[in-house]
């Protein structure tokens, strides 16, 4: 798939994943613009996967603005509460949910739940579409590997990221370098792939 010009939407109004993401595609040469640009509303989330849910956000950002949209629908899986929070990870405390309070939540449910029993992984699914209803959007899905910490540690980074301990370095994801969180997180690792994608 090309895309025919150097601007892109991002379905999101989350300030973090919009920098993240402006980041990861800066090697393309395409600016990235957030959904508000275009006075773009919430899209109804009404799927059961992080991928419908990442193709529900792509088109209603190409029906507001006109632009090549992708959208990004993730959220954190863990085994011992049978994979929630899942796809409701952004409000998983309520309706008026902060990552603080989502993350006190998420300790208070893993209440005395031993280290081996802790272990999580976010999802990542990423949609691409030339225009609202374009019939063969652009999709990846990937995953990062991990375990649940008894309390946050870390400052960078957003939502579960300074609960969410990462094997292979040894820290929380809050921990993490930005530039190396970019390269191995479950979105960075998806835009990598969509990113191939579009070079191929």
């Amino acid at each position: 798939m090309k895309i025919r010009s150097n601007k892109l939407v991002l379905a999101s109004g989350n300030q973090g994943k919009l920098k993240e993401m402006q980041a990861l595609l800066e090697s393309l040469g395409l600016e990235v613009l957030p959904q508000s640009n275009f006075n773009t509303p919430e899209a109804d989330e009404t799927g059961l996967s992080f991928v419908e849910n990442a193709i529900i956000k792509a088109r209603n950002a190409a029906k507001y603005s006109g632009w090549v949209s992708v959208a990004d629908d993730s959220g954190l899986e863990v085994d011992f509460l049978k994979g929630a929070p899942g796809i409701y990870s952004a409000r998983y405390s309520g309706p008026e949910a902060t990552d603080e309070t989502n993350n006190k939540k998420l300790l208070y449910e893993l209440r005395g739940i031993p280290e081996g029993q802790r272990g999580a992984r976010f999802h990542c699914a990423l949609a691409l579409v030339r225009h609202e209803d374009d019939p063969a959007p652009l999709i990846v899905h990937r995953t990062w590997e991990g375990r649940i910490l008894e309390s946050p540690q870390g400052e960078q980074g957003f939502g579960y990221d300074p609960l969410f301990f990462v094997p292979s370095e040894g820290c929380s994801s809050a921990e993490l370098d930005r530039e190396l969180k970019n390269r191995i997180s479950h979105r960075g690792q998806a835009m990598q792939a969509l990113l191939e994608k579009l070079n191929a």
